[in-house]
């Protein structure tokens, strides 16, 4: 592919008129004095869970409304984001060259209540654009993915469109719905592109046309109650099968008895300064095996497990948002019918690592998938052996020049890229520019 010169500029329009806009570094300096109050905040447990809006770690570096409105925002929220990358596989993989991939996200948001007087309700839909160019499909060969913006796919869709209704100390939610957004999902892993600190590739890989997730969503039924200040458990329903896998670029709602259901539940502990989450997932429909004879039937037990803990290393300023976070993840899945059986992922990521400019963030990560023996068993046979793991090293710091405007430059050592030993370790640049509104 060429590279469109005239991205470029656009680019370096955008950069400039950010810088333009950057406050001066005397801005931040009050933020910076120590204040008793602050210290005082940092002792009690921090109460509930950030919003999906918070979390969408895919494409949120910008200011962006809450899918949870408070009396500060808007009973009706309009959000538009447009994220674009720029790629460069210079080494390894399946072959050098660049890509470009864009994602564009509107949102809207309507506080049911003040709107039309439906009593602690909102309402959320969700439409999504993606150009479908390949990075890891084209020119890496990775497993992980090294771009979570990356669909293969070039579709405009409805991505989600749901209606959260809330009890009390409980909610539901009923709709086209991202598991992600609730569900394993983490902060500081939100700085990084890979795909690993997303969903987990053992949970990411699952399914018949994966779960509901990035870039296509399935009909669920979502339960969350807050036991108390620091503990929290969610469960879900949802179709196992998103979309139609014929017809990618459509929306489409399939409930069919055949392709069964995916349950997900998850415990979560949160205080202050740590988050610990524990889930577990199972599909209620039978699957082939990767390894078995022609002949063999479906089999029920495609299931997994996933752990992880998230933690302030550190607080700076008087309101305690800059410092060093970090975090770790585990997960399984069931190897008989899955061909990652085990991940490992974690990193540290520091916020705000220049006074003058506390929106920035700086990390380091790392994304591990071991591919189980059966997997690798049915690859031997095929003549194609597997290595036994892929491991991805990640390094990005992500400039917010202004609440409209973001870049990121990014680096990616992928080691092994998805298990082929025929295949140099790759070596990745990237640079994802965001404007939302």
């Amino acid at each position: 592919m060429s590279f469109d010169v005239r991205r470029l500029i656009l680019w370096v329009a955008l950069v400039g008129l950010g810088l333009a806009a950057t406050p001066p570094a005397h801005a931040q300096e009050e933020a910076d004095e120590p204040a008793a109050s602050a210290q005082e905040e940092a002792d009690e447990p921090a109460i509930g869970l950030p919003t999906d809006a918070e979390t969408q770690g895919r494409t949120r570096p910008v200011s962006a409304p809450s899918a949870t409105p408070t009396a500060e925002t808007p009973a009706v929220d309009l959000f538009i984001l447009y994220t674009f990358d720029i790629w460069h596989n210079a080494r390894g993989g399946l072959g050098r060259g660049w890509r470009y991939l864009d994602n564009l996200d509107v949102t809207l948001t309507v506080d049911a209540e003040r709107a039309i007087g439906w009593r602690d309700a909102t309402l959320f839909v969700y439409g999504l654009y993606n150009n479908g160019q390949g990075l890891s499909g084209e020119l890496l060969g990775d497993a992980q993915g090294a771009s979570n913006i990356e669909t293969g796919v070039r579709a405009l869709r409805l991505y989600e469109a749901w209606v959260e209704q809330r009890l009390g100390r409980a909610s539901i939610k009923l709709g086209l719905y991202d598991l992600n957004s609730e569900f394993d999902e983490h902060q500081t892993g939100s700085l990084f592109l890979n795909s690993t600190h997303g969903l987990g590739p053992d949970l990411a890989q699952s399914g018949l046309n994966g779960p509901s997730v990035f870039p296509v969503t399935s009909l669920a039924l979502r339960v969350d109650y807050q036991i108390d200040e620091r503990w929290r458990v969610r469960a879900a329903v949802l179709d196992a099968v998103p979309g139609d896998p014929g017809r990618p670029r459509r929306t489409a709602i399939r409930l069919r008895d055949a392709e069964g259901a995916l349950l997900i539940g998850e415990a979560q502990y949160q205080t202050r300064n740590t988050r610990a989450i524990l889930g577990y997932w199972r599909y209620t429909a039978g699957f082939d095996p990767v390894f078995a004879a022609p002949a063999s039937r479906t089999q029920r037990g495609n299931d997994g497990l996933y752990m992880m803990v998230e933690q302030r290393l550190s607080r700076i300023g008087a309101d305690g948002e800059r410092g060093l976070a970090g975090w770790l993840r585990l997960g399984f899945a069931s190897d008989r019918f899955n061909p990652i059986d085990q991940t490992l992922s974690g990193g540290l990521a520091y916020t705000g690592p220049v006074a003058a400019r506390p929106g920035d963030q700086v990390g380091i990560a790392f994304g591990r998938a071991r591919f189980g023996a059966p997997y690798r068993s049915a690859m031997e046979l095929a003549a194609t052996p597997s290595t036994r793991s892929e491991f991805n090293i990640e390094a990005s710091y992500r400039a917010v020049l202004t609440p409209w405007l973001s870049i990121q430059p990014d680096f990616q050592y992928i080691i092994n890229p998805g298990g082929n030993p025929d295949l140099q370790d790759a070596v990745v640049f990237g640079l994802r520019t965001q404007v939302g509104f």
